[in-house]
């Protein structure tokens, strides 16, 4: 307990210092002896290593018939390693003051270390026998595999959880991306320890791996961490990605009936690529539109104007084969439809007459200094060089990023907005006893 309180004091410390300095953030790439490539950005200042990694193929490639089997595999990997069970890597861990974890996404498998400096050693030896030696042993994979069964079923209680999973269900029809990443019931009883060995050898390879890491090491250092931790992998192929999804054409509402006082909604359109060139400009349209929380058009116009929902937002998800802008409110059955008339008269306003200048230089303001805020630890700016390496960006990206919001126009929101809020493409969700909501297939 004495080092985990060590820990918590050195990230205390950090959250103090990282924000004035997030703006002169150093990335340094580095290749390792064995040629697995990293980013580093190295911060003396307070005794910790944080590392942020993943591997290509998530749950999107989950084979036929073992829904949920990558996401219950990377839940696994720290439920025992080499000759220590559950408990004692549990142990081994805490004695290290070090925090080793795994998930699952569509498209990735996804790890972080968190570990003082002194202990990196024991740190990347724990990270190593996860990769290379995970136990699976039958009485964990029966209780993770309980646990997901569990939540999988409160899940469909919550009609919040419902509309998400109804809306990629509808959105990706045909597509891998409808599955859900939790798995079915019936998936997960066919995991047996020997099919999670298999699926993690399938995954955990040195093909398709990203790393990045921040803290109190050096470039020598951390190279040979990382060849001692990953270095064991295989190389070989990463399961092929699913096919590019194809965006519906026409509008879509489903209803899904539930005995609740609240409507849940979900709106979706086609969104826009990681690379596409009117990124910035989405994003500044997303800010206005509902990003920007108490700013946005939707919370002004759906909650402080008319009192119809508690919370209202949007947001851009991208995936490796597919980009979505999502928005989501509840309100009362009786008044669920009217907010969703809202919500489409504000997304027509967009479209017509885009943003004024006063919104876009606060949403401009917002998004410039919001990064910095965000870069409260070594681990949050261990997991923003890490997604930058995933959406193919270069080190230099923050650096431009400012001037990259700043050069977003007018014309340029105006462009985006007709592309992307089409009445045409939109599909709706909604959870719950909704009055006056048609479904339309």
């Amino acid at each position: 307990m004495k080092r985990l309180r060590v820990l918590a004091a050195a990230v205390s410390g950090l959250l103090v210092l990282l924000p004035a300095v997030a703006g002169a953030i150093e990335i340094r790439e580095i290749t390792t002896p064995l040629g697995i490539k990293a980013w580093l950005v190295e911060d003396k200042s307070t005794p910790v290593v944080a590392l942020s990694f993943s591997f290509s193929g998530g749950t999107a490639t989950d084979p036929a018939g073992q829904a949920g089997i990558t996401d219950l595999m990377a839940g696994l990997l720290t439920d025992g390693a080499g000759s220590m069970e559950a408990q004692a890597f549990r142990q081994r861990q805490e004695d290290a003051a070090a925090s080793l974890g795994f998930a699952a996404s569509l498209d990735r498998l996804t790890g972080s270390l968190r570990v003082l400096s002194a202990n990196r050693d024991e740190g990347f030896e724990l990270l190593r026998l996860a990769l290379t030696q995970p136990r699976f042993d039958p009485d964990m994979v029966a209780q993770r595999r309980a646990q997901t069964i569990a939540s999988i079923n409160q899940s469909a209680q919550r009609p919040g959880s419902v509309a998400g999973r109804t809306l990629m269900e509808t959105l990706f029809a045909g597509h891998a991306y409808a599955a859900d990443p939790d798995g079915t019931p019936e998936g997960l009883a066919a995991a047996t320890p020997d099919l999670l060995k298999k699926r993690a050898a399938e995954l955990l390879l040195r093909n398709g791996l990203i790393v990045s890491a921040v803290g109190d090491i050096g470039e020598a250092e951390l190279a040979r961490q990382i060849d001692r931790s990953f270095g064991l992998l295989p190389t070989g192929t990463p399961p092929a990605l699913p096919p590019q999804w194809v965006p519906p054409t026409k509008p879509r509402v489903v209803v899904v009936e539930r005995p609740v006082p609240q409507s849940s909604a979900l709106l979706a359109l086609p969104g826009i690529a990681r690379d596409d060139p009117g990124w910035y400009a989405a994003l500044v349209m997303n800010h206005v539109l509902g990003g920007g929380g108490q700013q946005s058009r939707l919370f002004n116009e759906v909650r402080e104007k008319r009192g119809l929902a508690y919370s209202v937002s949007s947001g851009l998800r991208t995936y490796k084969r597919a980009s979505l802008l999502v928005m989501s409110t509840g309100s009362a059955n009786e008044r669920i439809a009217e907010a969703l008339k809202v919500i489409r008269a504000e997304m027509a306003r967009m479209r017509d007459d885009g943003v004024t200048e006063a919104e876009m230089t606060d949403a401009k303001t917002y998004l410039t200094g919001a990064l910095a805020l965000s870069l409260d630890s070594s681990a949050a700016i261990a997991g923003l060089l890490h997604s930058m390496q995933i959406d193919g960006l270069s080190p230099d990206h923050l650096t431009r990023r400012a001037a990259l919001i700043a050069a977003v126009t007018l014309d340029d929101v105006r462009k985006v907005a007709r592309h992307l809020l089409r009445d045409d493409a939109l599909t709706t969700v909604v959870v719950g006893k909704p009055v006056g909501v048609t479904p339309e297939p």
